[in-house]
Protein backbone atom coordinates (compact mmCIF):
# COMPACT_ATOMS: atom_id res chain seq x y z
CA UNK A 1 0.00 0.00 0.00
CA UNK A 2 0.97 3.36 -1.31
CA UNK A 3 0.29 7.21 0.34
CA UNK A 4 0.15 10.26 -2.06
CA UNK A 5 -0.44 13.31 -0.60
CA UNK A 6 -2.21 17.15 -2.05
CA UNK A 7 -4.43 15.22 -5.01
CA UNK A 8 -6.93 18.07 -5.25
CA UNK A 9 -10.65 17.87 -6.75
CA UNK A 10 -12.84 21.12 -7.57
CA UNK A 11 -16.00 21.05 -6.20
CA UNK A 12 -17.36 19.93 -9.93
CA UNK A 13 -15.08 16.82 -9.67
CA UNK A 14 -16.40 13.24 -8.35
CA UNK A 15 -14.28 11.06 -6.67
CA UNK A 16 -14.39 8.89 -9.44
CA UNK A 17 -11.72 10.84 -10.63
CA UNK A 18 -9.20 10.58 -8.06
CA UNK A 19 -7.32 7.26 -9.98
CA UNK A 20 -6.20 9.68 -12.98
CA UNK A 21 -5.35 12.51 -10.78
CA UNK A 22 -2.91 9.81 -8.72
CA UNK A 23 -1.68 8.90 -12.43
CA UNK A 24 -1.13 12.94 -12.99
CA UNK A 25 0.53 13.42 -10.15
CA UNK A 26 2.74 10.47 -10.64
CA UNK A 27 3.23 11.49 -14.21
CA UNK A 28 2.35 7.73 -15.14
CA UNK A 29 -0.42 7.98 -17.37
CA UNK A 30 -0.48 3.99 -17.97
CA UNK A 31 -0.15 2.60 -14.32
CA UNK A 32 -2.75 0.78 -13.37
CA UNK A 33 -4.59 1.37 -9.87
CA UNK A 34 -6.09 -1.86 -8.61
CA UNK A 35 -7.68 0.32 -5.93
CA UNK A 36 -7.50 3.46 -3.54
CA UNK A 37 -8.98 4.88 -0.17
CA UNK A 38 -9.45 8.23 1.19
CA UNK A 39 -6.95 8.68 4.29
CA UNK A 40 -7.45 12.32 5.00
CA UNK A 41 -9.58 14.97 3.10
CA UNK A 42 -9.53 18.57 3.87
CA UNK A 43 -11.33 21.91 2.05
CA UNK A 44 -9.07 24.83 0.68
CA UNK A 45 -11.29 27.48 0.80
CA UNK A 46 -8.07 30.50 0.15
CA UNK A 47 -9.39 31.19 -2.69
CA UNK A 48 -13.25 31.34 -2.64
CA UNK A 49 -13.11 31.53 -6.34
CA UNK A 50 -11.91 28.15 -6.89
CA UNK A 51 -11.93 26.30 -3.66
CA UNK A 52 -10.75 22.53 -3.67
CA UNK A 53 -11.26 19.39 -1.85
CA UNK A 54 -7.47 17.99 -0.57
CA UNK A 55 -6.87 14.51 -0.51
CA UNK A 56 -4.08 12.18 1.14
CA UNK A 57 -4.58 8.57 -0.48
CA UNK A 58 -3.26 5.34 -0.41
CA UNK A 59 -3.28 3.19 -3.28
CA UNK A 60 -2.87 -0.14 -4.55
CA UNK A 61 -0.62 -1.05 -7.91
CA UNK A 62 0.95 -4.59 -8.73
CA UNK A 63 4.34 -3.41 -8.73
CA UNK A 64 5.47 -1.34 -5.62
CA UNK A 65 8.52 -1.39 -6.21
CA UNK A 66 9.40 0.13 -9.12
CA UNK A 67 7.32 2.82 -7.92
CA UNK A 68 9.16 3.28 -4.32
CA UNK A 69 12.73 3.54 -6.32
CA UNK A 70 11.92 7.01 -6.79
CA UNK A 71 9.86 7.45 -3.73
CA UNK A 72 11.13 11.14 -2.88
CA UNK A 73 11.02 12.39 -5.74
CA UNK A 74 7.21 11.18 -6.57
CA UNK A 75 6.45 12.40 -3.03
CA UNK A 76 4.60 8.53 -2.07
CA UNK A 77 5.35 6.18 0.82
CA UNK A 78 5.48 3.12 1.82
CA UNK A 79 2.27 2.22 4.33
CA UNK A 80 2.13 -0.95 6.08
CA UNK A 81 -1.65 -2.23 6.42
CA UNK A 82 -2.97 -1.59 9.63
CA UNK A 83 -0.36 0.81 10.85
CA UNK A 84 -2.48 3.57 11.23
CA UNK A 85 -4.30 1.21 13.74
CA UNK A 86 -1.46 0.19 15.73
CA UNK A 87 -2.22 0.04 19.64
CA UNK A 88 0.16 1.03 22.37
CA UNK A 89 -0.60 -2.14 24.22
CA UNK A 90 -0.30 -5.69 23.75
CA UNK A 91 -3.82 -6.74 22.81
CA UNK A 92 -3.00 -10.60 23.60
CA UNK A 93 -2.28 -9.77 27.46
CA UNK A 94 -4.47 -10.53 29.40
CA UNK A 95 -5.97 -10.30 33.17
CA UNK A 96 -4.28 -11.86 35.80
CA UNK A 97 -6.23 -14.83 36.88
CA UNK A 98 -7.47 -14.84 40.31
CA UNK A 99 -7.63 -10.79 40.15
CA UNK A 100 -9.51 -10.44 43.69
CA UNK A 101 -10.89 -6.66 42.99
CA UNK A 102 -12.13 -5.33 39.62
CA UNK A 103 -10.97 -2.17 38.96
CA UNK A 104 -14.03 0.66 38.99
CA UNK A 105 -14.71 3.84 36.78
CA UNK A 106 -16.15 6.31 37.95
CA UNK A 107 -18.11 8.48 35.01
CA UNK A 108 -19.42 7.10 31.78
CA UNK A 109 -18.49 9.89 29.28
CA UNK A 110 -15.93 9.46 26.84
CA UNK A 111 -12.84 8.91 28.96
CA UNK A 112 -14.86 6.25 31.53
CA UNK A 113 -16.08 4.68 28.46
CA UNK A 114 -12.71 4.16 26.92
CA UNK A 115 -11.10 3.13 29.92
CA UNK A 116 -14.30 0.64 30.53
CA UNK A 117 -14.20 -0.61 26.65
CA UNK A 118 -10.20 -1.04 26.97
CA UNK A 119 -9.92 -3.27 30.20
CA UNK A 120 -13.41 -4.92 29.46
CA UNK A 121 -11.58 -6.08 26.20
CA UNK A 122 -8.36 -7.41 28.20
CA UNK A 123 -10.45 -9.50 30.66
CA UNK A 124 -10.54 -7.45 33.60
CA UNK A 125 -14.56 -6.84 33.68
CA UNK A 126 -14.34 -3.50 34.97
CA UNK A 127 -17.49 -1.70 36.82
CA UNK A 128 -18.78 1.80 35.56
CA UNK A 129 -20.65 3.91 38.06
CA UNK A 130 -22.35 7.00 36.41
CA UNK A 131 -24.12 9.06 38.84
CA UNK A 132 -26.41 9.87 35.89
CA UNK A 133 -28.80 7.63 33.68
CA UNK A 134 -28.84 5.62 30.91
CA UNK A 135 -29.27 7.53 27.89
CA UNK A 136 -33.32 7.07 27.19
CA UNK A 137 -34.16 8.06 30.12
CA UNK A 138 -31.61 10.94 30.54
CA UNK A 139 -32.56 12.64 27.38
CA UNK A 140 -36.20 12.88 28.99
CA UNK A 141 -34.94 14.52 31.84
CA UNK A 142 -32.95 17.36 29.34
CA UNK A 143 -35.74 17.72 27.42
CA UNK A 144 -38.39 18.43 30.60
CA UNK A 145 -35.27 21.22 31.38
CA UNK A 146 -35.52 22.38 27.98
CA UNK A 147 -39.34 22.91 27.48
CA UNK A 148 -40.86 23.28 31.26
CA UNK A 149 -36.96 25.03 33.15
CA UNK A 150 -36.92 21.30 35.34
CA UNK A 151 -33.54 20.43 36.30
CA UNK A 152 -33.03 17.48 37.72
CA UNK A 153 -29.66 17.73 39.53
CA UNK A 154 -28.53 14.28 38.46
CA UNK A 155 -29.75 13.70 35.08
CA UNK A 156 -28.44 16.54 32.72
CA UNK A 157 -26.39 17.48 29.81
CA UNK A 158 -23.66 16.77 32.19
CA UNK A 159 -24.65 13.88 33.64
CA UNK A 160 -25.54 10.88 32.25
CA UNK A 161 -24.38 8.35 29.78
CA UNK A 162 -22.42 9.53 27.00
CA UNK A 163 -21.50 12.52 29.69
CA UNK A 164 -21.85 16.08 28.22
CA UNK A 165 -20.26 15.12 24.31
CA UNK A 166 -23.85 13.16 24.56
CA UNK A 167 -25.57 16.43 24.06
CA UNK A 168 -22.98 18.56 21.94
CA UNK A 169 -22.08 18.79 17.72
CA UNK A 170 -19.43 15.53 18.39
CA UNK A 171 -16.77 16.82 17.04
CA UNK A 172 -13.52 14.69 16.68
CA UNK A 173 -11.20 17.40 15.65
CA UNK A 174 -8.06 17.20 18.32
CA UNK A 175 -4.31 18.86 17.98
CA UNK A 176 -2.77 15.12 19.87
CA UNK A 177 -0.63 13.22 17.86
CA UNK A 178 -1.39 9.62 19.08
CA UNK A 179 -1.99 6.39 17.56
CA UNK A 180 -4.57 5.72 19.70
CA UNK A 181 -6.75 8.75 18.23
CA UNK A 182 -7.27 6.06 15.14
CA UNK A 183 -8.25 3.61 17.23
CA UNK A 184 -11.27 5.56 19.27
CA UNK A 185 -11.97 6.48 15.53
CA UNK A 186 -12.80 2.88 14.52
CA UNK A 187 -14.71 1.91 17.57
CA UNK A 188 -17.01 4.59 16.96
CA UNK A 189 -17.01 4.33 13.52
CA UNK A 190 -17.81 0.02 14.56
CA UNK A 191 -20.03 1.30 16.62
CA UNK A 192 -22.26 3.18 14.07
CA UNK A 193 -20.81 6.15 13.57
CA UNK A 194 -20.32 7.65 9.96
CA UNK A 195 -17.17 5.73 8.54
CA UNK A 196 -16.20 9.64 7.24
CA UNK A 197 -15.17 9.89 10.50
CA UNK A 198 -11.73 8.48 9.46
CA UNK A 199 -10.94 10.33 7.31
CA UNK A 200 -12.67 14.12 7.48
CA UNK A 201 -9.99 17.17 8.58
CA UNK A 202 -13.08 17.98 11.11
CA UNK A 203 -14.61 14.92 11.78
CA UNK A 204 -18.18 15.07 13.45
CA UNK A 205 -20.73 12.61 14.44
CA UNK A 206 -23.91 15.06 15.40
CA UNK A 207 -25.54 14.62 18.70
CA UNK A 208 -28.40 12.42 17.08
CA UNK A 209 -25.83 9.68 16.04
CA UNK A 210 -23.60 9.73 19.04
CA UNK A 211 -26.53 9.06 21.44
CA UNK A 212 -26.85 5.31 19.16
CA UNK A 213 -23.07 5.09 18.94
CA UNK A 214 -22.66 5.56 23.19
CA UNK A 215 -25.39 2.76 23.66
CA UNK A 216 -23.42 0.26 21.45
CA UNK A 217 -20.16 0.82 22.78
CA UNK A 218 -22.06 0.15 26.22
CA UNK A 219 -23.19 -3.08 24.80
CA UNK A 220 -19.72 -3.93 23.70
CA UNK A 221 -18.49 -3.49 27.75
CA UNK A 222 -21.33 -5.78 28.59
CA UNK A 223 -20.34 -7.87 26.36
CA UNK A 224 -16.96 -8.74 26.59
CA UNK A 225 -17.57 -8.66 31.10
CA UNK A 226 -18.27 -5.36 32.00
CA UNK A 227 -20.74 -4.09 34.29
CA UNK A 228 -22.34 -0.21 33.37
CA UNK A 229 -23.95 0.72 36.73
CA UNK A 230 -26.34 3.75 36.22
CA UNK A 231 -27.48 6.47 39.35
CA UNK A 232 -24.44 5.11 41.29
CA UNK A 233 -22.48 8.17 42.60
CA UNK A 234 -19.13 7.56 44.41
CA UNK A 235 -20.49 9.45 47.66
CA UNK A 236 -17.21 8.33 49.94
CA UNK A 237 -13.53 6.56 49.65
CA UNK A 238 -11.71 5.04 52.44
CA UNK A 239 -8.88 3.12 52.41
CA UNK A 240 -7.80 -0.41 54.65
CA UNK A 241 -5.21 0.14 56.90
CA UNK A 242 -2.02 -0.19 54.91
CA UNK A 243 -3.43 2.72 53.01
CA UNK A 244 -4.92 5.58 55.90
CA UNK A 245 -1.67 7.37 55.03
CA UNK A 246 -2.99 9.03 51.71
CA UNK A 247 0.06 10.66 49.72
CA UNK A 248 2.25 7.43 49.62
CA UNK A 249 3.85 6.43 46.72
CA UNK A 250 3.78 3.39 44.49
CA UNK A 251 7.54 2.89 45.40
CA UNK A 252 6.89 3.01 49.26
CA UNK A 253 3.97 0.50 48.75
CA UNK A 254 6.18 -1.59 46.30
CA UNK A 255 8.64 -1.90 49.37
CA UNK A 256 6.35 -2.82 52.26
CA UNK A 257 4.93 -5.49 49.62
CA UNK A 258 1.46 -3.37 50.67
CA UNK A 259 -1.63 -4.46 48.57
CA UNK A 260 -3.43 -1.42 49.63
CA UNK A 261 -7.70 -1.53 48.77
CA UNK A 262 -10.09 1.35 48.14
CA UNK A 263 -13.84 1.00 49.60
CA UNK A 264 -15.85 2.76 47.63
CA UNK A 265 -19.35 4.30 48.99
CA UNK A 266 -22.16 4.36 46.59
CA UNK A 267 -25.25 6.53 47.19
CA UNK A 268 -23.68 6.91 50.72
CA UNK A 269 -24.87 3.29 51.19
CA UNK A 270 -23.40 0.23 48.96
CA UNK A 271 -19.49 -0.74 48.99
CA UNK A 272 -17.34 -1.97 46.48
CA UNK A 273 -13.63 -2.68 47.00
CA UNK A 274 -10.98 -2.46 44.29
CA UNK A 275 -7.02 -1.52 43.91
CA UNK A 276 -7.96 0.28 40.77
CA UNK A 277 -9.91 3.34 40.92
CA UNK A 278 -10.32 5.48 36.92
CA UNK A 279 -11.60 8.47 38.45
CA UNK A 280 -13.06 9.55 34.47
CA UNK A 281 -16.02 12.16 36.57
CA UNK A 282 -15.87 15.19 33.93
CA UNK A 283 -15.66 19.11 35.02
CA UNK A 284 -19.32 19.36 36.34
CA UNK A 285 -18.96 17.11 39.68
CA UNK A 286 -18.44 19.55 41.84
CA UNK A 287 -19.66 17.53 44.69
CA UNK A 288 -16.90 14.95 43.88
CA UNK A 289 -14.13 17.43 43.81
CA UNK A 290 -14.90 18.39 47.34
CA UNK A 291 -15.12 14.88 48.31
CA UNK A 292 -12.28 13.81 47.03
CA UNK A 293 -10.44 16.71 48.21
CA UNK A 294 -11.30 16.05 51.82
CA UNK A 295 -10.26 12.44 51.33
CA UNK A 296 -6.76 13.67 50.22
CA UNK A 297 -6.34 13.72 46.80
CA UNK A 298 -3.46 16.09 45.99
CA UNK A 299 -5.07 18.85 42.93
CA UNK A 300 -4.41 22.10 42.32
CA UNK A 301 -5.73 25.06 40.37
CA UNK A 302 -5.89 25.14 36.63
CA UNK A 303 -6.94 28.36 34.31
CA UNK A 304 -10.19 27.96 32.46
CA UNK A 305 -12.20 30.32 29.96
CA UNK A 306 -15.92 32.51 30.48
CA UNK A 307 -17.90 34.36 28.12
CA UNK A 308 -20.82 34.00 25.84
CA UNK A 309 -22.51 31.82 22.97
CA UNK A 310 -22.25 33.63 19.85
CA UNK A 311 -25.03 32.99 17.25
CA UNK A 312 -24.93 34.21 13.58
CA UNK A 313 -27.17 33.33 10.79
CA UNK A 314 -25.62 30.11 9.01
CA UNK A 315 -25.55 31.56 5.61
CA UNK A 316 -23.63 34.85 6.48
CA UNK A 317 -20.66 32.32 8.10
CA UNK A 318 -20.84 30.13 4.57
CA UNK A 319 -20.62 33.23 2.76
CA UNK A 320 -18.15 34.63 4.71
CA UNK A 321 -15.94 31.32 4.31
CA UNK A 322 -17.44 30.39 0.93
CA UNK A 323 -18.03 33.38 -1.08
CA UNK A 324 -20.24 32.50 -4.27
CA UNK A 325 -19.95 29.03 -3.40
CA UNK A 326 -21.34 29.09 0.00
CA UNK A 327 -24.88 26.78 -1.39
CA UNK A 328 -22.84 24.11 -2.98
CA UNK A 329 -24.27 21.12 -1.52
CA UNK A 330 -20.77 19.65 -0.95
CA UNK A 331 -19.68 21.44 0.83
CA UNK A 332 -21.92 21.96 3.87
CA UNK A 333 -22.32 24.03 6.83
CA UNK A 334 -19.18 26.12 7.59
CA UNK A 335 -17.34 26.82 10.33
CA UNK A 336 -14.54 28.73 12.12
CA UNK A 337 -11.82 29.80 14.78
CA UNK A 338 -10.82 32.74 15.79
CA UNK A 339 -8.74 34.01 18.19
CA UNK A 340 -7.15 37.64 19.59
CA UNK A 341 -4.64 38.51 21.92
CA UNK A 342 -5.60 41.55 23.42
CA UNK A 343 -3.79 44.48 25.16
CA UNK A 344 -3.76 43.53 28.49
CA UNK A 345 -2.64 39.99 27.54
CA UNK A 346 -6.40 38.27 27.80
CA UNK A 347 -6.65 35.90 25.01
CA UNK A 348 -10.59 35.69 23.44
CA UNK A 349 -11.34 32.64 21.21
CA UNK A 350 -13.58 30.82 19.58
CA UNK A 351 -14.39 27.37 21.00
CA UNK A 352 -16.95 24.33 19.91
CA UNK A 353 -17.83 25.98 17.37
CA UNK A 354 -21.31 24.13 16.30
CA UNK A 355 -22.57 24.51 12.40
CA UNK A 356 -26.10 24.69 12.25
CA UNK A 357 -26.83 23.87 15.74
CA UNK A 358 -28.31 25.30 18.96
CA UNK A 359 -27.27 26.98 22.32
CA UNK A 360 -28.83 24.98 24.94
CA UNK A 361 -29.04 24.82 28.27
CA UNK A 362 -26.26 22.96 30.42
CA UNK A 363 -27.08 23.95 33.99
CA UNK A 364 -25.94 20.93 36.66
CA UNK A 365 -26.82 22.59 39.80
CA UNK A 366 -30.28 24.15 41.04
CA UNK A 367 -29.79 28.40 40.58
CA UNK A 368 -26.98 28.32 38.27
CA UNK A 369 -27.01 29.31 34.43
CA UNK A 370 -24.75 27.49 32.01
CA UNK A 371 -24.58 27.28 27.82
CA UNK A 372 -23.10 24.80 25.64
CA UNK A 373 -23.38 24.26 21.69
CA UNK A 374 -24.98 21.41 19.88
CA UNK A 375 -25.65 20.40 16.53
CA UNK A 376 -27.33 17.02 15.27
CA UNK A 377 -25.51 15.64 12.44
CA UNK A 378 -27.00 17.47 9.85
CA UNK A 379 -26.01 20.77 10.85
CA UNK A 380 -28.57 22.25 9.09
CA UNK A 381 -30.62 24.35 11.54
CA UNK A 382 -30.81 28.24 11.05
CA UNK A 383 -27.86 29.88 13.20
CA UNK A 384 -24.21 28.91 13.68
CA UNK A 385 -22.54 29.62 17.40
CA UNK A 386 -20.17 29.20 18.90
CA UNK A 387 -18.36 30.19 22.63
CA UNK A 388 -16.33 32.98 22.99
CA UNK A 389 -14.22 32.92 25.64
CA UNK A 390 -11.59 35.14 27.89
CA UNK A 391 -8.74 33.11 29.58
CA UNK A 392 -9.51 33.60 33.34
CA UNK A 393 -6.26 33.58 35.58
CA UNK A 394 -5.73 31.72 38.76
CA UNK A 395 -4.97 35.20 40.37
CA UNK A 396 -8.80 36.06 39.47
CA UNK A 397 -9.79 33.17 41.47
CA UNK A 398 -11.06 34.27 44.79
CA UNK A 399 -8.84 32.17 46.70
CA UNK A 400 -5.69 30.10 46.92
CA UNK A 401 -7.50 26.90 47.41
CA UNK A 402 -7.39 23.89 45.00
CA UNK A 403 -11.01 24.39 44.48
CA UNK A 404 -11.34 28.63 43.83
CA UNK A 405 -11.88 28.01 40.66
CA UNK A 406 -15.17 26.24 40.91
CA UNK A 407 -16.29 28.95 43.34
CA UNK A 408 -15.01 31.74 40.77
CA UNK A 409 -17.77 29.87 38.04
CA UNK A 410 -20.53 29.14 40.57
CA UNK A 411 -20.39 32.70 41.14
CA UNK A 412 -21.09 34.11 37.95
CA UNK A 413 -23.17 31.25 37.09
CA UNK A 414 -25.55 32.59 39.77
CA UNK A 415 -25.03 36.01 38.26
CA UNK A 416 -26.78 34.70 35.09
CA UNK A 417 -29.45 32.78 36.26
CA UNK A 418 -30.63 35.78 38.32
CA UNK A 419 -30.40 37.79 35.05
CA UNK A 420 -32.28 35.73 33.22
CA UNK A 421 -35.23 35.05 35.32
CA UNK A 422 -34.45 32.55 37.69
CA UNK A 423 -35.69 30.10 35.33
CA UNK A 424 -33.18 28.68 33.50
CA UNK A 425 -33.66 31.25 30.87
CA UNK A 426 -30.73 32.90 29.59
CA UNK A 427 -29.57 36.25 29.77
CA UNK A 428 -28.77 37.55 25.94
CA UNK A 429 -28.10 40.46 24.21
CA UNK A 430 -27.85 42.17 20.88
CA UNK A 431 -24.08 41.91 19.94
CA UNK A 432 -24.83 45.91 18.60
CA UNK A 433 -26.19 46.54 21.93
CA UNK A 434 -23.46 45.10 24.10
CA UNK A 435 -20.40 46.85 22.14
CA UNK A 436 -22.16 50.00 22.61
CA UNK A 437 -22.49 49.53 26.14
CA UNK A 438 -26.88 50.08 25.77
CA UNK A 439 -28.88 48.32 29.05
CA UNK A 440 -32.22 48.14 27.41
CA UNK A 441 -33.17 44.32 26.08
CA UNK A 442 -33.90 44.25 22.50
CA UNK A 443 -34.23 41.17 20.32
CA UNK A 444 -33.23 41.47 16.64
CA UNK A 445 -33.64 40.12 13.68
CA UNK A 446 -31.44 37.28 14.80
CA UNK A 447 -33.53 34.93 16.87
CA UNK A 448 -31.73 33.17 19.88
CA UNK A 449 -32.26 29.37 19.47
CA UNK A 450 -31.30 28.78 23.49
CA UNK A 451 -33.34 26.52 25.32
CA UNK A 452 -35.37 26.96 27.74
CA UNK A 453 -35.35 30.42 26.34
CA UNK A 454 -33.75 34.01 26.56
CA UNK A 455 -34.66 37.48 28.45
CA UNK A 456 -33.02 40.20 26.47
CA UNK A 457 -31.06 42.20 29.18
CA UNK A 458 -27.53 43.83 29.78
CA UNK A 459 -25.17 40.72 29.88
CA UNK A 460 -22.51 42.58 31.06
CA UNK A 461 -23.73 42.33 34.68
CA UNK A 462 -23.36 38.79 34.90
CA UNK A 463 -19.59 38.88 33.00
CA UNK A 464 -16.28 39.95 35.34
CA UNK A 465 -15.74 43.21 34.24
CA UNK A 466 -12.14 41.61 32.69
CA UNK A 467 -14.03 39.55 30.13
CA UNK A 468 -16.51 42.19 29.28
CA UNK A 469 -13.49 44.26 28.11
CA UNK A 470 -11.82 41.98 26.35
CA UNK A 471 -14.76 41.00 24.27
CA UNK A 472 -15.17 44.63 23.59
CA UNK A 473 -12.20 44.40 22.59
CA UNK A 474 -11.87 41.50 20.34
CA UNK A 475 -14.82 41.61 18.80
CA UNK A 476 -14.41 44.16 16.09
CA UNK A 477 -10.79 42.86 15.34
CA UNK A 478 -12.31 39.48 15.14
CA UNK A 479 -15.04 40.69 12.37
CA UNK A 480 -11.88 41.72 10.13
CA UNK A 481 -10.98 38.19 10.00
CA UNK A 482 -14.67 36.59 9.16
CA UNK A 483 -16.87 38.94 7.27
CA UNK A 484 -20.13 39.87 9.30
CA UNK A 485 -18.71 38.20 12.47
CA UNK A 486 -19.33 41.42 14.43
CA UNK A 487 -22.25 42.31 13.37
CA UNK A 488 -24.41 44.17 15.35
CA UNK A 489 -27.49 41.40 15.57
CA UNK A 490 -25.56 38.85 16.17
CA UNK A 491 -27.08 37.37 19.50
CA UNK A 492 -24.58 36.94 22.97
CA UNK A 493 -25.69 33.93 24.87
CA UNK A 494 -24.71 34.49 28.77
CA UNK A 495 -22.77 32.03 30.13
CA UNK A 496 -20.69 29.77 29.19
CA UNK A 497 -18.29 28.40 31.97
CA UNK A 498 -17.55 25.07 30.92
CA UNK A 499 -15.31 24.85 28.70
CA UNK A 500 -12.31 23.23 30.43
CA UNK A 501 -12.19 22.06 33.91
CA UNK A 502 -11.25 24.78 36.82
CA UNK A 503 -8.77 21.80 38.80
CA UNK A 504 -6.42 19.26 37.55
CA UNK A 505 -6.23 16.01 40.18
CA UNK A 506 -2.26 15.62 40.17
CA UNK A 507 -1.29 12.19 38.83
CA UNK A 508 2.64 11.02 37.95
CA UNK A 509 3.98 9.15 35.28
CA UNK A 510 2.39 6.19 35.66
CA UNK A 511 -1.10 8.13 35.94
CA UNK A 512 -1.53 7.66 39.14
CA UNK A 513 -2.92 10.17 41.05
CA UNK A 514 -1.35 10.73 44.81
CA UNK A 515 -3.31 8.50 46.70
CA UNK A 516 -1.94 4.52 45.43
CA UNK A 517 -4.59 3.05 43.08
CA UNK A 518 -6.46 6.37 42.45
CA UNK A 519 -6.12 7.27 38.74
CA UNK A 520 -7.08 10.90 37.70
CA UNK A 521 -8.07 10.55 33.78
CA UNK A 522 -10.09 12.96 31.57
CA UNK A 523 -11.26 16.70 30.69
CA UNK A 524 -12.55 16.55 34.29
CA UNK A 525 -9.15 15.95 35.68
CA UNK A 526 -7.58 18.38 33.59
CA UNK A 527 -5.56 16.00 31.42
CA UNK A 528 -7.97 16.62 27.89
CA UNK A 529 -10.22 18.87 26.30
CA UNK A 530 -12.78 17.15 23.63
CA UNK A 531 -13.95 13.80 22.85
CA UNK A 532 -11.32 12.67 21.59
CA UNK A 533 -8.60 13.26 23.97
CA UNK A 534 -10.34 12.44 26.68
CA UNK A 535 -11.46 8.99 25.16
CA UNK A 536 -7.39 9.04 24.63
CA UNK A 537 -6.65 9.74 28.45
CA UNK A 538 -8.99 6.92 29.25
CA UNK A 539 -7.18 4.46 27.19
CA UNK A 540 -3.85 4.99 28.18
CA UNK A 541 -5.12 5.09 32.05
CA UNK A 542 -6.85 1.70 31.03
CA UNK A 543 -3.29 0.78 30.08
CA UNK A 544 -1.20 1.88 33.07
CA UNK A 545 -3.69 0.19 35.49
CA UNK A 546 -3.35 -2.71 33.35
CA UNK A 547 0.08 -2.64 33.81
CA UNK A 548 -0.14 -2.12 37.38
CA UNK A 549 -1.79 -5.19 37.86
CA UNK A 550 0.12 -7.35 35.61
CA UNK A 551 3.41 -6.66 37.97
CA UNK A 552 1.47 -7.66 41.00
Amino acid sequence: MLRIHEIKLGLVESLDELPDKIKKKLNQPQLKIQSFSIFKESIDARNKEDIKFVYSLDFQVKDEAALLKNATKLRIEKVKVNADTKSHLNNKAQSPENLPYRPVIVGFGPCGMFSALRLAELGYKPIVLERGKSLDDRVKDVQAFWTEGKLNPESNVAFGEGGAGAFSDGKLTTQIKDLRVRKVLEELVNAGGPADILYKQKPHIGTDILRNVVVEIRKRIIVCGGEVRFQSKLSGISMNEASEQSGISMNEASEKNEQRTLKLKINNQEELVTQSLILAIGHSARDTFHMLHEVGLAMAQKPFSIGVRVEHPQKVIDEAQYGSHFAHPRLGAADYKLSHHCQDGRGVYTFCMCPGGLVIGAASEAGCLVTNGMSYHSRAADNANSALLVDVRTEDFPSSHPLAGIAFQRRWEKEAFILGGSNYMAPAQKMGDFLAGNSEGKQGSVKASFKPGVRFTDISTCLPDFAVFALKEAIPILGQKLTGFDNAEAVLTAIETRSSSPVRILRDDDFCGSILGIYPAGEGAGYAGGIISAAVDGLKVAEAVHASLQNR
